[in-house]
């Protein structure tokens, strides 16, 4: 299993950043390898609600059907996703601060893939290195564009 864990503080209430986070079809204005949503169950998000997300990764698309397991408003999130060939993934949201901000926001992906430890530790060496980075990336998105309204 690799990791990937960011966080960030933005200058927004903590209610904005949630609403913000949890709409499926805001994913395109902050996360950087998403491409597209689909087949969303529910509007707002409630625990259960499923959809799928085509994100894009080293010049590849990859789905995956993201179902959402565990939910406190406004302040954690857990969803569970699979993927391709048996791939697996878990991503918590963690939100923290006062009610009128700032929102300390913190992002946790732990995916698995196919392979035992040989398929775990090869994507954690291609793999690894650029979720990190989007996941950096996406979360100064977030920021600049909740710190922009």
């Amino acid at each position: 299993m690799s990791t990937v864990h960011a966080a960030i503080e933005i200058d927004a209430p903590v209610q904005h950043v949630w609403e913000t986070v949890m709409n499926p079809h805001r994913l395109k204005d902050w996360v950087t390898i998403h491409r597209s949503v689909r087949h969303v169950s529910d509007e707002p998000m409630a625990r259960g609600s499923t959809m799928e997300q085509t994100l894009h990764i080293h010049g590849l698309p990859l789905r995956v059907h993201w179902t959402l397991a565990q939910l406190s408003a406004p302040n954690s999130a857990e969803w569970e996703g699979q993927g391709p060939a048996h791939s697996r993934a878990r991503i918590q949201y963690q939100l923290s601060g006062a009610d009128d901000g700032p929102t300390k926001f913190e992002y946790t992906n732990e995916f698995t893939t196919l392979g035992g430890r040989l398929g775990n530790a090869a994507s954690r060496l291609v793999v690894g290195a650029t979720s990190e980075r989007e996941a950096r990336v996406s979360l100064a998105r977030l920021k600049e564009l909740l710190e922009r309204s």
